[in-house]
Formats: structure tokens, C-alpha cells, sequence
């Protein structure tokens, strides 16, 4: 299986413009509400028509605005799974099964039925059962189209995080039995991850960054695609030389990896920081604020060369070590590896 996408639309003020291309692995589009996201989905698979563009979907063209080519959802065999889960309410769990099959076979269902763990709820209608069984109900629904493609529009939104993490194990399980193109938005940097290859992180109607999710998450190379995988502690930056910087929101100089002139920014990761009390990038920081979380405490500090007005950098650290370092001043270092060159 294969997709390529390259759709223009605009709506109002807000314009799409987004390109890709998939093979048979899991893409995640990472970004914020209104970013664009759920709007790619639609378009591929026929609810949206594209102001101009192409869509090819298994080396079929299903939408090509040049030669007038606008195959209608139904033929796209493409499977998309609402957040609500878009389930018939008037209709048992096994009558929405019956309602996504192509072929008439009572052996599939029977079969995706003890699959999605679903036998008892089969004669029970959406809100009379959980929210997980609303979810494998959806995905099996799915599944029984026979689609070419999978995407799903934030299919954990409605659940609690014990119940996400079931569903993200079943979810890999169902990733892995397509062997086939996987589209996924979210606006979780930590499901992206752990569901999916690759990463495409969208902001303002277009793909700022995509790659392997190592690299992207290594690199995210802009500053809205370090935001939205966790990069908290973010400065404006000034070139001082090819490997120095001043972070002028930090009012601190630092050594970095190879200056890139596109550069306006660089962060740092809160687990990237480290506890030295020498070396390169090393200072000592007046606390300001310390906020315990359930293993780990987050440590907001100010630089004690900087002004008063300076932003304070987070440090995440595990709880014996904040025990035993614990003061009004502790001494930290910024690894120049873990620095994150940014731009725009």
C-alpha cells in the first residue's frame, strides 16, 4: 500500500497546504488544535474536496483537480475513524459491524467479534457500553471495509489514561496485522511515539517537519516542532560565533554544536540537563520554584549572572537526586549535544 497527498484548501483565513507520501509504515500528524490536522484526513479520504491538488491512494488517483478526477468517499476504501467514534446509536454493536462489511459473511464478524474481545456487547447498542468497547467497535468496523489506508482522528480524546494505555497495546496490534499505510493525529507528543515510525509535525496548514521519529524528536529543527514534542525550555539566541550563542531570554552565553544561520532560537530539553560542577556550559542558578510531580520533581532556576528579569530554565530530575542536591542555589550544565538549534 502506498499514499501520496498533495492538497491545497482554503477555508476563510485559514489555508491547508500540506504534501506527503507514505508507504506501508504509521505516520503521526503532531500538532495543536486548528493546526490542520483533521482537515488532511477529510481530504483524503473525500468528505473535504481539495481546492486544488492530487491524492493517490495504492497508485490509484482518487482526486486530481487538473484533470477533473474526484472519486466520491465510498470508492476510496479508505478507513477513518472519528473521535466520537461515528457509531449508528440506533444500531446494536453487531448491526455496526454488519453496517461496515463489504461481503455479506457472518464468519468475518463472528471472527473480528472474539478478535476485539466484543461477543458479550455484541447485542447492545453504543451508549450502553464502555467507551473502549465504543472504540474496538469502531476499529473492527473499520477493519471489516477492507480499507487500503487507516487514519484515526485522535482515537484516545474520550478516554481516561489507564484505559489509553490498554488501547494503545490493542491499537499496535491492529497497526501491525494491516501491514499497510497508517495516518494518525494527535496532539500528544507521547502517543505519536510510541505508536507510530514517523512524525509529521503541522502547524498553520502545513507540515513544518517530518522524519523518523527519532529524528524529528532528536532535531526538531523549528521552534513550534520542539514545542510539540515537549522541548520546555526555549530562548530567543544571538550569534556571537560559529559555536556560541547567547540565549537572551536565559542572559547566558553558551557553546553549541555547528551554528546554522537560520538559527532564532535554541532549547533544551528538562531531562537533557545534567548536574556537574565543571565543564562547558556549567552555571550556578538561583531556585525559584520547585513543582513535585509523582517521580520526579521539576526545578525552575534563573542563572545567577543573568538579570532578575531573565526566564527561569526547568530541570527535571528524579527525587534522590533533587534530596540530595536540594538548596538555594545548585550548579548546572547544558551539554552543547543537547542544545536545539531552532528557527521560525
Amino acid at each position: 500500500m502506498s499514499l501520496y497527498v498533495d492538497v491545497h484548501k482554503t477555508f476563510g483565513n485559514f489555508q491547508l497546504d500540506v504534501e506527503l507520501s507514505l508507504g506501508n509504515e504509521e505516520l503521526a500528524l503532531l500538532g495543536a488544535s486548528g493546526s490542520g490536522k483533521s482537515l488532511t484526513l477529510s481530504c483524503i479520504a473525500g468528505i473535504v474536496k481539495p481546492d486544488r491538488g492530487k491524492i493517490i491512494i495504492d497508485g490509484v488517483t482518487v482526486f486530481d483537480s487538473e484533470k477533473g478526477i474526484n472519486v466520491p468517499p465510498q470508492k476510496r476504501h479508505t478507513g477513518l475513524m472519528f473521535q466520537n467514534y461515528a457509531l449508528f446509536p440506533n444500531m446494536t454493536v453487531y448491526q455496526n459491524l454488519r453496517a461496515g462489511q463489504r461481503h455479506s459473511d457472518t464468519n468475518e464478524i463472528a471472527d473480528i467479534l472474539s478478535r476485539f474481545g466484543l461477543e458479550e456487547v455484541k447485542d447492545l447498542y453504543p451508549s450502553q457500553i464502555s467507551g473502549g468497547q465504543q472504540q474496538r467497535t469502531a476499529l473492527a468496523r473499520m477493519l471489516l471495509s477492507r480499507p487500503k489506508i487507516l487514519m484515526l482522528d485522535e482515537p484516545f480524546s474520550a478516554l481516561d489514561s489507564h484505559l489509553r494505555f490498554h488501547m494503545e497495546r490493542e491499537l499496535l496490534d491492529v497497526f501491525n496485522g494491516f501491514g499497510g499505510s497508517v495516518i494518525l493525529v494527535s496532539h500528544s507528543r507521547d502517543e505519536a511515539f510510541r505508536l507510530c515510525r514517523r512524525v509529521a509535525v503541522v502547524s498553520g496548514g502545513h507540515i513544518d517537519v517530518e522524519g523518523a521519529k527519532n529524528e524529528v524528536f532528536a532535531d526538531p529543527k523549528t521552534r513550534n516542532a520542539a514545542i510539540l514534542t515537549g522541548c520546555k525550555n526555549i530562548s530567543r539566541c544571538e550569534y556571537i560565533s560559529d559555536e556560541k550563542i547567547f540565549a537572551s531570554d536565559w542572559g547566558i552565553e553558551l557553546v553549541c554544536r555547528e551554528y546554522r544561520p537560520d538559527t532564532k532560537y535554541i532549547g533544551i530539553r528538562m531531562h537533557s540537563i545534567t548536574h556537574e560542577l565543571e565543564g562547558i556550559n556549567c552555571f550556578e542558578c538561583r531556585v525559584v520554584q520547585v513543582i513535585e510531580n509523582p517521580f520526579s520533581f521539576t526545578v525552575m532556576m534563573i542563572p545567577r549572572e543573568s538579570d532578575c528579569n531573565a526566564k527561569p530554565i526547568g530541570w527535571e530530575m528524579d527525587k534522590n537526586l533533587w534530596q540530595k542536591v536540594r538548596a538555594d542555589y545548585v550548579k548546572i550544565c547544558l551539554p552543547p549535544e543537547n542544545i536545539l538549534l531552532l528557527k521560525e
